[in-house]
């Protein structure tokens, strides 16, 4: 057998269907092995970092790790960024890079290339990969596909590469001569008992506590134990952005989000709590805000995380970590239910609850006079209606900038909603590439939310929804510019726009006649007027489309905070009086947010 034939089989019997394709000359014969097995597809991209993308959403969408093949070069560099969402994400996903032959390596590293395309990329993605190995020795292969899935799937998730030379791909070998990969025992999980009775005793003496989160509930499969740990004790919770689909928006425990663009309700709920317990999240800057002292500095801080590097980085300028829980959060869930016995009875974090939500309602972020405009769309009003027309089984993918935060503060998800982006790097045009690998994985329909900067990024993905008549919709947030940095340099720099807008170097193009020419069906939302009739329009086409909105060039993220401020204290500012008569909550006689007896679990 063929080693690329024995790449495609391996591939297939891992339950993967399909692989995000770049072809070139040092990749042909595994693409070629893949186009003859018959239980497998190649989707042709227009680009390597569109393949990474997309390849990455496919494990966001289903679950099943996503693969590209790429060949040498600038196609394995191409990769770099998608490489960098995975990683940073704890997304697992396989890159199979093509290399020159083997005669044509150099022979060392002080010579720069031999082979033409050659490019030593084991050094390159040694660092952002949790596994990189050239495969040099083709009774190896099934070794190293063993060993590289394994270890994308194990412990903190991420991407792995194998770099394969073109001549052994076409080496034909004897399967039964092929050795495995066995891996090593599991060690033992950590015995936590301590740490568990403490933050149960801590929950049990609280008056003002809050959860937040992230998105490694939903990485770790354990969304239904998480959400049983905050009903049996009636906590309230706020979501990360990568969070924000595992509580529905109508929860009654449900806060909102929390961070640098708020909303206000969450982030007020965070500095006057008493106890943080932070799951699934790494509790970012973006979450804390950049000036990490000031972050809930009521509140014992307690943080449960598999990898002990986010246990420990808390240095002199940050919060001090009051506990930390070294676990994966299977194993943490299930001993925490072991330990807590039964749910306590009563709710005694009512009051608390019904403060945070008087807050939600009294600082929307989507007050009613925004749909008053007559002239350009509110991006929040945007997002407010298409999430009220959406369907339970719709998937959104955010982009990122002045989109995605307009999206995420707005947005209302629904039970059997996914919304997802790369959280962490963050790249401008992830969202359409990300639309190609989710639409293959899922079969639902992708609703694809992006910036026009972001969509001048990879505007090629265009003809790749087209191709395969994916069900994309692909919304886009036209406000002639970047808007994010617009507004930062607003605020550090007089407005002194450069390279920011048309005026200041870029360039757009009408994108209703750009989708037409890529032989897509195209819609515009120019004011608030029938905007809902588009959208409705846009949402009940059939296969893709796009639907350029216009937003406002000069609207704002609102809420968002300046650098050196605390969460309770976002731009636009509010009043000195308001803020402190909203941080003396926790200063207040706290009689009315306690437990009216212990609260102590019976197995403490």
């Amino acid at each position: 057998m063929k080693v690329s034939d024995f790449i495609a089989g391996f591939l297939f019997q891992q339950g993967i269907k399909h692989v995000f394709v770049v072809s070139g000359g040092a990749i042909i014969h595994s693409i070629d092995s893949v186009a003859r097995h018959p239980g497998m597809s190649y989707v042709c991209v227009q680009h390597e970092q569109a393949a990474g993308a997309a390849a990455d959403a496919y494990w966001r969408a289903n679950g099943r790790v996503g693969t590209v093949m790429v060949t040498s070069g600038p196609g394995a560099t191409n990769l770099t960024t998608s490489i960098c969402n995975a990683y940073f994400d704890s997304v697992p996903m396989l890159c199979i890079c093509g290399q020159v032959t083997t005669p044509r390596l150099r022979p060392n590293a002080q010579l720069r290339q031999k082979g033409f395309q050659e490019t030593d990329i084991i050094s390159l993605f040694s660092s952002i990969t949790k596994y990189v190995y050239r495969v040099m020795d083709p009774l190896e292969i099934k070794y190293q596909l063993q060993k590289a899935m394994f270890i994308a799937q194990e412990g903190r998730m991420g991407p792995v590469a194998l770099d394969i030379p073109d001549d052994l791909q076409r080496v034909d070998i004897d399967v039964s001569n092929l050795k495995e990969f066995i891996p090593s025992a599991t060690p033992k999980t950590k015995d936590n008992t301590k740490e568990l009775q403490t933050l149960l005793s801590w929950i049990g003496e609280a008056k003002r506590p809050l959860v937040i989160y992230g998105a490694g509930i939903r990485l770790a499969g354990v969304i239904d134990p998480a959400l049983d740990f905050i009903r049996r004790w009636g906590l309230p919770v706020v979501l990360t952005w990568g969070g924000k689909d595992i509580v529905s928006h109508d929860d009654p425990l449900n806060m909102g989000g929390i961070g640098v663009v708020g909303p206000r309700a969450g982030n007020f709920a965070a500095q006057n709590a008493d106890l943080i317990i932070a799951v699934g999240t790494r509790l970012s800057q973006m979450i804390t805000g950049g000036k990490t002292s000031l972050f809930a500095p009521r509140a014992k801080k307690v943080l449960v995380d598999i990898d002990p590097q986010e246990l420990s980085k808390f240095g002199a300028h940050d919060f001090p970590l009051d506990l930390g829980i070294r676990s994966d959060l299977p194993s943490f869930f299930e001993s925490l239910s072991l330990y807590s016995g039964k749910a306590p009875g009563h709710d005694g974090f009512t009051s608390w609850r019904n403060q945070i939500k008087t807050w939600e309602q009294q600082y929307p972020v989507c007050p009613v006079q925004k749909y008053d405009r007559r002239d350009y769309v509110d991006g929040h009003v945007f997002v407010k209606i298409i999430s009220k027309l959406s369907g339970s089984n719709d998937m959104f993918i955010a982009d990122t900038g002045a989109n995605i935060s307009w999206t995420l503060q707005a947005i209302e998800m629904k039970a059997g909603q996914r919304i997802f982006s790369a959280w962490n790097h963050t790249p401008m045009g992830y969202a359409l590439s990300a639309a190609v690998g989710a639409a293959f994985a899922s079969g639902k329909r992708i609703l694809c939310l992006t910036g026009d900067g972001g969509l001048m990024m990879n505007i090629q993905e265009l003809a790749t929804i087209r191709r395969y008549n994916l069900d994309v919709k692909v919304f886009i947030f036209n406000n002639g510019g970047h808007a994010i940095q617009k507004q930062t340099i607003d605020t550090w720099l007089g407005s002194h726009y450069a390279a920011v807008d048309e005026k200041t170097g870029l360039s757009f193009p009408d994108f209703v006649k750009t989708a037409e020419a890529f032989g897509l069906p195209a819609l515009r939302g120019s004011r608030h007027d029938g905007l809902e009739d588009i959208i409705e329009k846009a949402l009940a086409a059939r296969g893709p489309l796009v639907c350029d909105i216009m937003i406002d060039p000069d609207q704002k993220i609102e809420p968002m905070l300046k650098f050196g401020s605390g969460l309770e204290d976002l731009n636009p500012k509010l009043a000195p009086e308001e803020i402190l008569k909203i941080m003396m909550v926790s200063r207040r006689g706290d009689a009315d947010m306690s437990f009216s007896g212990s609260a102590t679990p019976q197995a403490i």
